[in-house]
């Protein structure tokens, strides 16, 4: 039987709470709180982040049939996990991400920096959060936001400086798990179509765009969401 584990990242809350439709849906699934996300150190890197899961899950005895979804530095790090160890893992369900480094539009970095200092930037980072949210619902979307109170803007600025260090083009088209990409197209960051990059290197995955989704499909559209998810771990 599949094991489901589902990866946060620097948005929706920075914290495992991004999973909560999942979590109450998936029975057995599981979600850490990535070091440097309400408590203890961050990790340096992408490869860093995946020793860690991997140790977090082997701790909990779930070192097989492992099935990684995430978004963004979790999409990361699934992606890294499954590249590093194919044995362990069936498959991986990934959204906003890419395989090699990102661009970020100007001042992306200073102004979590900024926000460190100023009040007022500070709560223009705040407002930048609840914008990235603005299809969840809005109980989850306060309870999401208060994490990100909890987390900092610290934390996202060295989470982005992680994912734009990612590159495993060279790698990528080694990927064994069965791969499943995701991407919302009412995105108000309107990213490159970097998961398509992906689709198109792996052989045999499948691409899916989703039309009433943004950012975190996980917390915008739970039900479709969750049901791509069990449509996947059924096929593998």
């Amino acid at each position: 039987m599949a094991q489901v584990v589902f990866i946060h990242g620097p948005g929706a809350g920075a914290c495992s709470d991004a999973y909560y439709y999942q979590l109450r849906h998936f029975a057995g699934s599981v979600a850490p709180d990535l070091p440097g996300h309400l408590a203890g150190t961050r990790c340096p890197d992408v490869a860093r982040y995946a020793e860690w899961v991997r140790g977090w899950l082997w701790a909990r005895g779930l070192n097989r049939d492992l099935v990684l979804v995430g978004y963004t530095l979790g999409a990361a790090i699934a992606l890294q996990y499954g590249l590093d160890y194919q044995e362990e893992v069936k498959g991986l369900v990934v959204m906003t991400v890419a395989m090699r480094p990102k661009k970020r539009p100007p001042g992306t970095y200073e102004m979590r920096l900024r926000a460190l200092e100023d009040p007022k930037v500070y709560e223009e980072w705040l407002a930048f959060q609840r914008k990235m949210m603005h299809l969840v619902e809005p109980d989850l979307r306060g309870r999401l936001l208060e994490r990100h109170r909890q987390v900092g803007p610290l934390s996202q600025y060295h989470d982005l400086k992680t994912i734009d260090a990612f590159d495993v083009r060279a790698r990528i088209a080694t990927l064994r798990p069965k791969l499943l990409l995701l991407r919302g197209l009412n995105d108000p960051g309107s990213p490159p179509e970097y998961e398509k990059e992906i689709h198109e290197a792996v052989p045999g995955s499948r691409y899916v765009k989703l039309a009433d989704a943004g950012h975190f499909p996980p917390t915008e559209i739970p039900d479709r969401f969750n049901a791509l998810v069990e449509e996947f771990v059924a096929a593998l």
